[in-house]
């Protein structure tokens, strides 16, 4: 069952070495996916140790239970990050996790598994979410979304330049047949498309951004994060890993606001002692794939981790 090699996560060692985990350290994987990094977590922890991991693929969840049979230190849990204190409360660990982690993005299995519709290179349902059990697919937001928001959303979520164009041509082509299958919005999108980039294909911005759209991927980065200060105990550590500058320019703010503290305006008569220090202070600076990880996974051209701690 370990499929590590073939699945290894972007920035692994450097994001299992920023999260200073202890034997005796509680951690929360906030996207257990395959598994790669939790199993990292509970190689490093001892048997006073646990670790709660967190996806809202229910198919990662069962995976996981089958990758680590009887692993008592070990907690699945099917939910979204968005979820992240309120799964701490389930194991009265609010104010008591030592790490969360938060690896972003589509994993591999997913995007190789054509059933799951987020492949615009292979024939599969225009489904697209992350967690099948509730929710509207894409193929049922394509066919109910009106022109304007669905240019808005590629054009947002996707940076999408014929964002218009592709939007006009989707409601032309629901009109006379719905849109069910990926290969068949890909090929419409890419019709769609006047300037074709080399080494890019016309439907990545937009699958990126119906994605992102259908599973509610940056509100929940949003509340993760949130809600990641809040399960954290004095000193624990919050790891980061984006994949697009839409995920790291969030993460990349939150991290820098929470890290300020007060703020007061010039000319208020209030010393420097009194002021309040924020509750989290960066560590290091954002760290990208080096040469080797570039050369044997082209994904992880994307990829950016970012960390902060919880202060006192």
């Amino acid at each position: 069952m370990d499929d590590l090699n073939l699945h290894r996560p972007v920035l692994f060692e450097e994001a299992i070495e920023a999260m200073n985990i202890q034997p005796d350290s509680c951690c929360m994987d906030g996207t257990f996916g395959r598994g790669g990094h939790s199993g990292a977590i509970l190689e490093r922890l001892g048997e006073q140790g646990c670790l709660i991991a967190l996806d809202k693929d229910e198919s990662a969840i069962d995976y996981g239970r089958k990758k680590f049979p009887g692993e008592s230190r070990l907690h699945l849990v099917h939910s979204s990050f968005a979820a992240l204190k309120g799964v701490a409360e389930e194991f009265s660990m609010v104010g008591k996790v030592h790490g969360v982690l938060l690896d972003l993005g589509v994993s591999s299995p997913q995007l190789d598994e054509p059933a799951r519709g987020f492949s615009f290179q292979q024939e599969g349902p225009l489904d697209m979410r992350m967690d099948r059990s509730s929710g509207m697919s894409a193929a049922q937001w394509l066919a109910t979304a009106e022109e304007k928001e669905i240019a808005r959303v590629l054009w947002e979520f996707g940076e999408e330049r014929f964002s218009r164009r592709i939007a006009r041509a989707i409601v032309e082509q629901r009109s006379t047949e719905p849109l069910h299958s990926t290969l068949q919005l890909a090929n419409l999108i890419r019709q769609a498309s006047p300037v074709k980039e080399r080494h890019k294909h016309p439907a990545t911005r937009s699958f990126q951004a119906i994605r992102i759209h259908v599973n509610r991927e940056l509100d929940d980065l949003r509340e993760g994060l949130r809600q990641a200060v809040e399960v954290l105990a004095t000193g624990g550590r919050l790891v980061v890993i984006s994949f697009h500058s839409l995920e790291d320019r969030i993460v990349k703010r939150f991290m820098r606001e929470q890290s300020r503290g007060d703020v007061i305006p010039r000319g208020v008569p209030v010393l420097q002692k009194d002021l309040k220090p924020g509750m989290l202070k960066l560590v290091g600076k954002a760290v990208r794939a080096g040469k080797r990880e570039l050369e044997e996974n082209p994904r992880a051209r994307s990829a950016i981790m970012r960390v902060a701690e919880k202060r006192a």
